[in-house]
């Protein structure tokens, strides 16, 4: 449609009989009252100015010439100037054909075409269990990076592992504290997973009890690394979350990406020497205040890795780079955009998306225990309790922004209260209506389609829903929103129960097949497609049987 009207502009400007200025992107929206047509645009309104046209003449020029194309039943001027746009029944219901062609492809679309975009989240440290903070950023990460691909990007999902630093010896002063029976150091790390990963080394590797006493540490803390490591991408894995690349900020410094970072911002004049310490300039930038990188006993900072890494990640290839943190790390967002024009580039390179806290409850109360980290839930507790797909579902269908409360109870039940059983549910509905058909023997695919008989108000709300899913995939991709993918999911499952209720689409009895009961298996077809596509964009299922 956006590609239809543009081509009415570029005649009428070609014509020379109005003076616009054809844009490259036309807007059309679907209007929320159905009385006002299928579609609906204000380019009459956006032109008409800079022509010195009033919009109305505009627009009635404009409506015209569309109402001659084929597929577009008739227009209609609204207001100052809006065009409103009624398609034929044949034309929407075309859209049924299409989509059950495309198959799993249909949504996908065009919009970040051009853009290679890295999207690096979690990013714990490899010491202990992922909790329900990484949990969240596990679901919404991997489905921001399934949107962005969807819209045409190319996409590299990167778990970075923080395994340098203090933190790392703690672990390690941990694990071998408690393989030698002894009490855990006071500010070590407490939980039975400590207990149970030192089990395992001394099963596994006894020799390390052996080791010299400047040997003992290192060779504990590299045991319950690679451990501890592993089971977080086991569960990763699980969850169904995947990483195109797992970087280590240990061989970050070993590759001497660090220094080859230094020396690119050196050369762009925003490193600086004072007190004995190395310093970035980021204040020129917007950061409150410029950031140490190496301290002056020759200690590099955090902030040293952090900087390095988005030099590293440039260095590979990346337009954008996506960090989602979490809600202790409001004063990252300016820090890191700094850091990216200190590099030389936009700010817009470096993109941050701050997720707020997450809680979950049952029985009315909060759940803060786990049964082997200690205080924290764990991604493990979480899926246990309700399953992978209720856990990514409701972690996903809400703005990160917002703080999140989930309830176990309802998530876990199997009625239309829970968001994620609807959605599947209609899926699985769908699925059953179209194994009946082919018990019917039926054949639907190989009958002859006719798409005027979709004419059912019922079936032109369905079909304007399916035809809505490309913008929403392109428009969750912009936003870096993969909730709006949930909520259209759940919007287009109701709309396809009405549908349902509304229309019989498998013949009764010796009642004949007709060419309506096959248009409505196309149509049943194209739902089901669409809902199996936005699902799998969340990561979540798409069961045929409920």
């Amino acid at each position: 449609m956006a590609a239809a009207i543009r081509e009415v502009l570029v005649a009428i400007a070609a014509e020379g009989t109005f003076a616009i200025e054809v844009p490259e992107a036309v807007h059309i929206e679907r209007p929320k009252n159905r009385e006002h047509g299928d579609y609906a645009t204000n380019i009459a309104l956006t032109l008409a100015k800079p022509a010195g046209v009033a919009p109305r003449e505009l627009a009635q020029v404009i409506a015209a010439r569309l109402e001659a194309l084929t597929g577009i039943s008739s227009t209609e001027i609204a207001g100052p100037g809006f065009i409103n746009i009624r398609l034929d029944s044949a034309a929407q219901g075309e859209l049924a054909r299409s989509i059950v062609t495309q198959g799993a492809s249909f949504g996908h679309n065009t919009a970040l075409a051009g853009q290679t975009i890295n999207v690096e989240y979690i990013s714990a440290n490899p010491t202990g269990p992922l909790h329900l903070g990484h949990t969240r950023w596990a679901a919404v990460g991997s489905a921001i990076a399934n949107v962005l691909a969807a819209a045409g990007a190319k996409t590299a999902s990167e778990f970075y592992i923080n395994d340098r630093g203090v933190q790392m010896e703690k672990f390690g002063a941990s694990v071998m504290a408690a393989a030698k029976g002894q009490p855990v150091p006071e500010d070590g790390y407490h939980g039975g997973y400590i207990i149970d990963l030192a089990a395992q080394i001394n099963a596994e590797e006894p020799e390390l009890l052996d080791l010299p006493e400047d040997e003992r540490l290192a060779g504990f803390r590299e045991a319950a690394y690679k451990r501890q490591l592993h089971q977080q991408q086991q569960v990763l894995s699980l969850f169904q979350t995947h990483f195109d690349v797992w970087s280590s900020e240990r061989a970050l410094h070993d590759s001497d990406a660090v220094e080859t970072g230094f020396a690119k911002l050196r050369a762009q004049g925003h490193v600086y020497v004072e007190g004995g310490a190395t310093w970035l300039r980021t204040s020129d930038f917007g950061d409150d205040k410029d950031r140490v990188l190496i301290k002056a006993d020759g200690e590099y900072t955090y902030f040293a890795s952090d900087t390095a890494y988005f030099v590293n990640k440039r260095d590979r290839g990346f337009d954008i780079c996506i960090y989602l943190l979490g809600a202790d790390h409001h004063g990252y967002v300016n820090r890191l955009k700094a850091v990216a024009q200190c590099n030389g580039d936009d700010k817009s390179a470096a993109e941050v998306l701050i997720g707020q806290l997450v809680k979950i409850t049952k029985g009315g109360q909060e759940v803060k225990l786990s049964k082997r980290a200690g205080n924290i839930v764990t991604l493990e507790d979480l899926v246990e309790e309700v399953g992978v797909d209720a856990a990514r579902y409701s972690l996903i269908r809400y703005p990160v922004d917002s703080p999140l409360t989930l309830d176990l109870e309802v998530i876990a039940q199997r009625t239309n209260d829970n968001p994620v059983y609807y959605v599947q549910y209609a899926h699985a509905r769908l699925s059953s209506v179209l194994r009946n058909a082919a018990d019917l023997k039926i054949d639907w695919r190989s009958a002859e389609f006719d798409p005027g008989l979709l004419s059912h108000e019922r079936e032109n709300e369905l079909l304007g829903s399916l035809g809505e899913f490309p913008r929403i995939v392109a428009s969750a991709a912009e936003l870096r929103e993969p909730h709006r993918i949930a909520r259209y999911l759940e919007v287009l499952g109701g709309q396809y129960h009405r549908f349902y209720d509304a229309c019989r689409v498998l013949p009764r009895g010796d009642e004949e097949v007709s060419s309506e009961h096959i248009a409505r298996l196309w149509l049943c077809a194209a739902a089901r497609q669409t809902l199996a596509n936005g699902l799998a964009l969340l990561g979540v299922s798409a069961p045929e049987r409920m």
